[in-house]
């Protein structure tokens, strides 16, 4: 290895007060977050890699060939992190490209894909964020440069690619106004170790003045669009196959479907009551259900069965599949855009008052499908966007769960309007057209350091 670089003093004193607090903040979110891996599963498989243990095989396996690492955490940012490995493949067929995940649901995804792509495309798990862990990683990758997913600038990992002059670069970056605050209210500790990026791509020209004003060189910047909206034809519909599920159930082609995505509790009861509101004009609507989080499946089939409908959980099909049904929970992950896909309307989660926690989940993925959008009124995480559909009055807001099913009625009887509203939000989503090809090309140019 060549001779380390010395960080830069800011830098240094950021790194040692992080590093002194990390350890007590991981102690004690550990019991929840094991917790949260053993509901959702696989966490015992290459358990090692989060620790930065690998073997003689994997080793000398990465040691054959150039290697980009990028760096995501859970299923969407993977998505984002796959398109971004087939742009790199196309342009460079001879290097590999370690796609490393945090979540096991996000490790499925990327070795789903693997699986097909061939041995330059391999899935492993994020090293914890402390030092020698992120050395013990960095030494058996060896990349020749690094690429965050959307807002994960760990601080160790960043610092550590400086001092080995490995170009470290935060793609699709994009921060909720609640993280901009606080990296804002910190900005003496966090713009130090923001300072040590080589490039941060961002989807909108409005992020770039929020990344600089953290701290970031404001020359390192620069507006690709969004790599999440881009369309890059690397997966396979399964349109099909998920209406072959639902025929059993009694959804057939002409059934209208209300699907629900990313929604937080009480939403899922909400929307409950709106289809049994709507039955009388529509006895036929079907709901499709996909929680945030898929480890409240069980809570959920109990909240819902109180009610006269009959529930469906999506593990279930298709040997449940044996008599008509009126809601489909689905209780996998990896699976939001395709039962997008099969939707009359869409309502978005984490978007009306009175959850836990608001602020909205993406609504750009029915939006590039064509589909009428719903949102509640909190959808502070993706305000540019918002304010892009709403400007084409390409999208719905209603502002409490009461106004829903007067909306969703509209909709439901004007199949014109819905066309017409669906093919707005694709056109407001037409900028991000090219948006992996932009990234890609950018970090093909970054030098070493």
């Amino acid at each position: 290895m060549a001779s380390l670089r010395s960080l830069p003093a800011d830098a240094r004193r950021s790194l040692q007060v992080y590093n002194l607090f990390f350890p007590l903040v991981l102690v004690v979110l550990l019991p929840s977050l094991l917790l949260r891996m053993i509901r959702r599963g696989g966490f015992r498989a290459k358990f090692g890699q989060r620790l930065g243990r690998y073997s003689a095989e994997e080793r000398a396996r990465w040691a054959e060939r150039r290697t980009i690492w990028i760096h995501s955490i859970s299923v969407g940012e993977t998505f984002v992190a796959l398109k971004l490995a087939y742009a790199f493949h196309a342009q460079d067929p001879e290097a590999r490209v370690l796609l490393s995940t945090t979540t096991s649901t996000g490790f499925a995804e990327a070795a789903k894909v693997s699986q097909t792509a061939g041995d330059w495309l391999e899935p492993v798990y994020n090293p914890v964020d402390a030092a020698g862990i992120v050395r013990r990683a960095l030494d058996a990758f060896h990349p020749d440069q690094l690429i965050l997913i959307e807002g994960e600038a760990w601080p160790n990992l960043v610092a550590e690619c400086f001092r080995r002059g490995i170009p470290v670069s935060l793609v699709n970056a994009r921060l909720s106004p609640r993280s901009a605050r606080r990296f804002q209210k910190f900005r003496k500790w966090t713009g130090p170790i923001f300072r040590l990026l080589d490039r941060v791509a961002v989807p909108e020209p409005a992020d770039v003045e929020c990344w600089a004003s953290l701290g970031v060189d404001p020359a390192r910047v620069t507006c690709t669009g969004s790599i999440k909206f881009d369309n890059p034809a690397i997966y396979t519909s399964r349109e099909a196959e998920f209406r072959a599920l639902l025929a059993p159930l009694g959804v057939t082609d002409s059934t209208p479907i209300l699907v629900a995505g990313s929604t937080w509790a009480p939403e899922e009861k909400e929307l409950a009551a709106v289809l049994l509101a709507l039955r009388l004009a529509y006895p036929d609507l079907f709901l499709v259900v996909v929680p945030r989080h898929v480890e409240r499946a069980a809570e959920l089939v109990r909240v819902l069965e109180a009610l006269p409908l009959r529930i469906v959980r999506r593990t279930e099909l298709p040997a449940a599949a044996s008599q008509p049904a009126d809601i489909l929970l689905v209780d996998t992950t990896g699976e939001l855009r395709d039962w997008y896909a099969l939707a009359t309307v869409v309502f978005i989660g984490k978007s009306l008052p009175g959850i836990a926690e608001v602020g909205g989940q993406n609504p750009a993925e029915p939006a590039v499908l064509g589909k009428p959008v719903i949102y509640g009124p909190h959808m502070e995480n993706f305000g540019p966007l918002v304010a892009h559909l709403r400007a084409r009055e390409a999208a719905f807001e209603v502002s409490a769960a009461a106004g829903l099913p007067e909306v969703i009625r509209q909709l439901l009887a004007d199949p014109e309007r819905r066309t017409t509203l669906g093919n707005r939000a694709r056109e407001a989503l037409a900028v991000h057209a090219g948006a992996t090809a932009r990234t890609c090309d950018l970090l093909r140019l970054t030098p070493a350091r």
